[in-house]
């Protein structure tokens, strides 16, 4: 279906709403690669290669990144603004994906560099759409940047994460 089989990130707290994201996926046939991280700091250890994730240099960096704002910990915003402030992580698009209408929210999250803002459905079935359309956008008409060779030019960039 894609002509990308980059990764999609998917940085997601709540197990309900990862499930219902990746039933959609499955049923819209993606056959995209998705890496879950429950955590802002799991996300960062996974973007960083640090952690559980430092064995993981040959891994692809990830498209997209699909995003929930409210996460345990270090929250999706603050998270949005440490990918966004990177120059190894910098170019990687980050959609929101959240519960949130708050127009601040939205404000903010666009300030902060998100590409996208896209507010969970509480129909199902209107879920299953949205997600289609957003994976035919990013993955059939967007052309992503390939990250590989910014992460070799960056190697030396500091991690400015929160650690």
């Amino acid at each position: 279906m894609n002509r990308s089989l980059k990764p999609i990130l998917l940085v997601e707290d709540s197990e309900e709403d990862r499930e219902a994201l990746l039933r959609a996926f499955r049923q819209i046939g993606l056959d995209n690669p998705i890496v879950h991280c429950e955590s802002a700091d799991e996300a960062l250890d996974f973007l960083f290669q640090r952690g559980r994730y430092r064995q993981s240099r040959d891994t692809p960096r990830p498209g997209v990144i699909l995003l929930d704002l409210n996460l345990p910990g270090l929250d999706g915003r603050e998270l949005l603004l440490e990918i966004k402030n990177n120059p190894k992580t910098r170019a990687i698009p980050v959609i929101i994906v959240t519960t949130s209408s708050s127009s601040r929210d939205v404000d903010k999250c666009y300030h902060s560099g998100a590409s996208g803002y896209i507010q969970k459905p509480v129909d199902y079935g209107k879920f299953v759409s949205l997600i289609q359309g957003f994976i035919k956008y990013w993955f059939e008409v967007v052309i992503l940047p390939d990250l590989e060779p910014m992460l070799r030019m960056n190697h030396d960039a500091p991690d400015s994460t929160h650690r």
